[in-house]
């Protein structure tokens, strides 16, 4: 009998992520709305008289990224591939990487979407907290799109998978795009840390495509992968199957 794979660190990785970006999200949104209630300055003056909250965002975010400029066993290949170490050559020569208009288009797409609650910004409908609540929610948005399902994979990219992902690092740069709005220091840090990161990203994707094709790199076949969502997605993709079913014969069974 064959057995189903075990979730892999780096999926397991995945998780903690999940669990501890959700869960900040949850209690910003929560102090967020209590300060609604009972206050009316600022919401970024009220919390910088609290540091807590704004401290501990700063610094995690700030050390995943750092995390991200160098080779590690605990992220995914998608945003490894870039470093030398994972270069493993098939001997082929032909590179295949998804289109740059698609690429683009996907730029467009996040840069308009963003634009509008910019406009909101700054016709003081939307105010800082609810822009530092839009990138918090962002980074559960993004740990979602690597466990189960990335809107733009099929829509544009047509990407058989994070592994081969052309903006995977684009990430942290789309997360923190509503704080260009939030004029603080430590919102443009982030920003500024995430631009810088996926310009590394280009640049090496332009000077090394090699390294970010499959038909060049054996890192990123299927054999070598270390992440393993595929066979992930399909337990969880199986279970709700069998959910489903459950919930059906349940349903016939009441009708009787």
């Amino acid at each position: 009998m064959k057995r189903e794979p075990k979730l892999t660190v780096v999926s397991a990785f995945h998780y903690i992520r999940l669990t501890y970006r959700s869960v900040l999200f949850i209690l910003l949104f929560i102090r967020y709305i209590i300060f609604r209630i009972y206050n009316g300055s600022a919401v970024l003056d009220f919390l910088e008289k609290r540091p807590l909250i704004i401290s501990v965002i700063f610094t995690i975010f700030t050390v995943e990224m750092i995390f991200r400029f160098f080779p590690s066993r605990l992220e995914s290949p998608g945003c490894q591939k870039q470093f030398a170490r994972n270069y493993i050559k098939s001997g082929e020569t032909e590179i295949s990487i998804q289109d740059n208009n698609s690429t683009v288009l996907v730029l467009l797409v996040w840069i308009g979407f963003n634009g509008i609650f910019g406009a909101l910004y700054m016709a003081g409908i939307f105010d800082d907290g609810i822009m530092l609540l839009i990138s918090c929610a962002y980074s559960v948005c993004d740990m979602i799109c690597i466990l189960f399902f990335f809107l733009f994979q099929p829509w544009f990219l047509q990407n058989k998978c994070c592994s081969t992902c052309r903006i995977y690092n684009w990430d942290y740069a789309m997360m923190f795009t509503p704080l260009f709005f939030v004029m603080k220091p430590y919102t443009w840090g982030l920003l500024a840390l995430s631009v810088a990161l996926l310009i590394r990203w280009e640049i090496t994707l332009y000077r090394f495509p090699e390294r970010f094709s499959e038909q060049t790199n054996e890192f990123l076949r299927c054999q070598n992968c270390t992440e393993k969502l595929c066979s992930h997605k399909k337990q969880l993709k199986n279970l709700w199957t069998h959910i489903a079913v459950i919930t059906e014969k349940r349903k016939k069974k009441l009708l009787k």
